[in-house]
Parts: structure tokens; C-alpha cells; sequence
């Protein structure tokens, strides 16, 4: 009878074992089901959502003189979405005002890229694969937070425009960037810059420079070696003088230098023929000249612009120059003064 109930007892449990295991399998054979299930709608979901923002992504594709151009503005894409990939085509973005925060490394993808243009946002960082864009030619990027070039950017060969004014901290570029041979447009306003970078004097076909409002305390002495440059825009800086190599810019015409902290003007850009406006307001040079027979007939921004422009520069020079040969003058005769006074002392 004890054999019995211990045989009985000895099925049962195998029996609620195998129960268990094969409860057991068909809980985690659910389970897996419903996560299949799951990722199939995730997928089907995730495809319908890609479709919807495509076709609100085409909605925004125009082509205008037969460039494909992506215009979004005033609206919120803090991340452009990898279905963007599907416009590969597109010729020009111009992203203003939406809130961006990252250029997506599938940048790379759009080989047709002539313009990027993506300022006003918040974008923090340019991304190596920027540097496989080899046929575009203008990276718009003012008003945004990139503290950080890379130096890939020196890989797109046919960039003729850079603008990078108003970012966070931005006050260095790589040397790289001197390998723009075609760059003709470049504005670091509004930086950190505390001279202007080795590569920007590099750069060969550099006609239009805007550096103001930035941080110079100097400018290189080589700067002469900027043949091409025609306009190039200093105001609002440290500057306490200007070398001499600036006169012999002969392709400059356009100089702006207020709002600095010069003392004097070099003699030497009497001889600049070719520079058609020049300003030096609000410096504090050392002499203090006023242009005689100014016209009375002329408003106020004209009097300021002939005040402190090409014709102030000259008067300046030849004042500095006459008062400098007085001083000089006046030293010799106090020195043979007391010459004479010693002579009959003795």
C-alpha cells in the first residue's frame, strides 16, 4: 500500500512539472509573439510616420531657376529626419528659424549640395562628413552656437561664400581652410577672434572679410599678402595700430576701423589710390583735426562719412606729419638752448 501512494505521488509531481514547463513555454511563446507583434506594428508605424514626414518634407521642396530648393522657416525640427535621405537631389536647403541643433552626418548623402543654409538655429557642431559636400559652394551658418570648425571643411574645393558670424565662442579656424582656393566671401563677426587666423590670410581669392565686433588687438603684419581683398570690415575691436604692410594693399577700397583704439594712422596710406571710403569714428587718435571748409548744405551721415573718411585720412596724415615736424622742431631748439646757456656759463 506504502509502494502505492508513493508511485501516485511520484506521477503527480512529474505531472505538475511537465504542466509547469509547458505553462512555462507558452507564456514565453506569447510573450515573443506579442514582441514580434509589437516590433510589426512599431515597423508598419514607423514606416506610415516616415511616409507622413516625407510628404510633408516634399511639401516644403520648390524649385525655383532650375535649383531643387528644401525651404523650411518658423517652424519646430530641432533633428531632420533620416527619410530626408530620400531627397538626396535637393540642390539647396534653407533652414531658418526652426530650432536645429545638430547638421545630421547623412549630410554627406547630398552630393548635389550647392547651399547650406541654415541660419538662425541653434546648431552646436559642423560634422566631419561635411567635407564630402565637393560641390558646395556656399555654408551659411551666422547666428547660431558652432564653437568648432573642422578642419574637413578645407575638402569642399568649390566653397566660395563661409559665414559663421555670431557663434559661441567660435575664436580659432584650422589651418586647412587656407586649401579654399575658391572662398571669396568670409564674415566672422561677432566672434572671439583675438587676430585674424593664418588661413584667412592664405587665402588666395579672399575679396570680402567682415571681423568686426570681435576681440583683434593686432592684425598681422603680413596682411598685404591678401592681393584680392577689396572690402574689409574692422569695427568694434581692440586695435591700437595698424601696420604699415596695410598700405600696400592695393586692391583695397573699402575699410572700416571704427570703434577701435588707434592712436595714429601710418603715413604711408596717403598712398593708397585705390581705397574709395575709409572710416576712423570713434577712435582715439592723437591728434584732434577738423577738415576745413566743410559744406554746410550736406545732412548729418554725409558730414560723419566725409568727417571721418578718405579726406579726414589725408588732412589727418599731413596735420600728424607738420605737427610731429613742429615737435620735433621745438625739441632741437630747447636742446640748443641749453647748449648756449652751458657754452656762456663756462
Amino acid at each position: 500500500m506504502t509502494g502505492v501512494t508513493v508511485c501516485c505521488g511520484t506521477v503527480n509531481s512529474i505531472k505538475t512539472l511537465w504542466e509547469t514547463r509547458i505553462k512555462k513555454s507558452t507564456d514565453e511563446l506569447k510573450k515573443e509573439r506579442e514582441q514580434r507583434d509589437r516590433r510589426a506594428v512599431g515597423r508598419l508605424t514607423g514606416a506610415w510616420e516616415d511616409r507622413i514626414t516625407l510628404a510633408n518634407l516634399k511639401g516644403k521642396v520648390v524649385t525655383e531657376e532650375g535649383r531643387v530648393i528644401l525651404r523650411i522657416e518658423k517652424e519646430e525640427w530641432k533633428t531632420l529626419p533620416p527619410a530626408l535621405v530620400q531627397l538626396s537631389q535637393i540642390q539647396e536647403w534653407q533652414l531658418h528659424r526652426i530650432g536645429l541643433q545638430k547638421i545630421p552626418r547623412f549630410i554627406s548623402s547630398f552630393e548635389s549640395l550647392l547651399v547650406l543654409d541654415l541660419s538662425r538655429n541653434s546648431v552646436t557642431e559642423i560634422p566631419k562628413e561635411i567635407g564630402k559636400l565637393s560641390r558646395l559652394r556656399e555654408l551659411l551658418l551666422s547666428y547660431n552656437r558652432v564653437s568648432y570648425v573642422p578642419e574637413e571643411l578645407g575638402c569642399c574645393e568649390n566653397l566660395e561664400k563661409l559665414e559663421l558670424a555670431m557663434n559661441e565662442d567660435l575664436d580659432e579656424l584650422p589651418t586647412q581652410l587656407s586649401n579654399l582656393k575658391k572662398l571669396y566671401h568670409l564674415d566672422l563677426s561677432m566672434n572671439h577672434f583675438t587676430t585674424i587666423p593664418d588661413c584667412v590670410v592664405n587665402l588666395p581669392s579672399l575679396e570680402w572679410l567682415d571681423m568686426g565686433s570681435n576681440r583683434l588687438e593686432s592684425l598681422p603684419e603680413d596682411i598685404h599678402r591678401m592681393e584680392k581683398l577689396h572690402t574689409l570690415w574692422l569695427p568694434r575691436n581692440e586695435l591700437e595700430y595698424l601696420p604699415d604692410n596695410i598700405s600696400h594693399m592695393q586692391s583695397l577700397d573699402t575699410l572700416v576701423l571704427s570703434k577701435n583704439k588707434l592712436r595714429d594712422i601710418p603715413p604711408l596710406m596717403e598712398g593708397m589710390s585705390n581705397l574709395r571710403f575709409v572710416n576712423f569714428r570713434d577712435n582715439p587718435l592723437t591728434y584732434d583735426v577738423t577738415l576745413p571748409n566743410l559744406k554746410e548744405d550736406v545732412d548729418e551721415e554725409e558730414n560723419d562719412r566725409e568727417m571721418f573718411g578718405r579726406e579726414f585720412m589725408h588732412f589727418y596724415i599731413q596735420e600728424a606729419r607738420k605737427r610731429g615736424s613742429q615737435t620735433f622742431t621745438s625739441v632741437q631748439n630747447v636742446m640748443l638752448e641749453g647748449v648756449s646757456e652751458t657754452a656762456s656759463s663756462l
